[in-house]
């Protein structure tokens, strides 16, 4: 039996498995390698701190997660393929109430940013940071 997302190690678990898992994936990996190059550490920090605020209720996330996405090189399946991998990810650690949410939360963020960055590719308005 899994238990919840509790603690800021479970959230550690969560971002350090997930993005180890979106590092080895075809279709995702090329774009956030080109996208956060050598920054790891940086990224992965910044995830836990967002995560953790979302969770945890817990605000030690400040900023605008959208726009150093509006212009990456992705479409829709991308987004799918993220949720999919992130879903992935928490049902093989996690089960509870958190759990639940960080699921829907992820869903909820994903759909945001594909309509959002549709609209940005359209458009030629910057997204403001």
């Amino acid at each position: 039996m899994l238990r919840d997302i509790q603690t800021l190690t479970d959230i550690q678990a969560l971002v350090h498995s997930f993005y180890g898992q979106i590092r080895k994936e075809p279709l995702l990996g090329p774009v956030f390698e080109e996208k956060i190059q050598d920054r790891w550490p940086e990224h992965l920090e910044k995830m836990i701190r967002f995560w953790q605020t979302v969770l945890l209720d817990e605000h030690t996330y400040f900023g605008s997660p959208f726009p150093p996405h509006a212009l990456l090189p992705v479409q829709g399946l991308h987004f799918d393929r993220w949720v999919q991998v992130f879903e992935q990810t928490v049902d093989g650690l996690f089960e509870g109430p958190n759990a639940q949410k960080a699921k829907l939360q992820g869903s909820r963020m994903a759909a945001l940013f594909h309509a959002k960055h549709q609209y940005y590719q359209g458009s030629s308005s910057i997204p403001l940071v």
